[in-house]
């Protein structure tokens, strides 16, 4: 490793819900510095997701990130000329980010609908354990699963 390790920054809670995990998810839409358009895109979003279902924003953004957070995950490691995809726990603090990672990049792919429509869709899809969001946790899991020989290189 070289150099220092970047220090760990507080981050302050977003302006309506007070939610540092929104926060968070607000800072992973947010491109090229623009806050204010990433935070319209999740508030239009648990918006359109309390039109459509009825229930809190907030409550079906907590559900679809619980279900799409993985648990484990695979990590090559090179040993003796071989590469081996070896399955490891997944970190607390990486936990959240690549389920708000695996959300957003599945919301990006659908088309024909403006950013917060495809975020809140894919959302409560989540929720309800569907879409490409949890799919991609399945496939992560179903790989650590079938590496389970190799958790000894760990």
């Amino acid at each position: 490793m070289r150099g220092k390790q970047a220090p760990k920054r507080d981050i302050n809670p977003d302006p309506v819900y007070n939610s540092t995990t929104v926060a968070k998810f607000i800072n992973y839409i947010m491109l090229h510095g623009k806050k204010t358009v990433a935070q319209s895109v999740v508030y239009d979003a648990f918006d359109f997701i309390e039109k459509k279902t009825g229930e809190q924003g907030l409550d079906v953004f907590d559900k679809a990130v619980h279900n799409v957070t993985p648990t484990v995950e695979v990590k090559a490691r090179r040993i003796g000329g071989a590469n081996y995809q070896v399955p490891i726990e997944v970190r607390t603090s990486r936990r959240f980010t690549l389920a708000s990672r695996w959300l957003i990049t599945a919301a990006r792919a659908r088309k024909g609908k403006p950013m917060h429509q495809k975020l809140a869709l894919e959302l409560m899809e989540a929720a309800e354990n569907t879409g490409d969001a949890v799919k991609k946790k399945q496939d992560v899991h179903r790989m650590a699963e079938s590496n389970r020989a190799f958790a000894h290189f760990a």
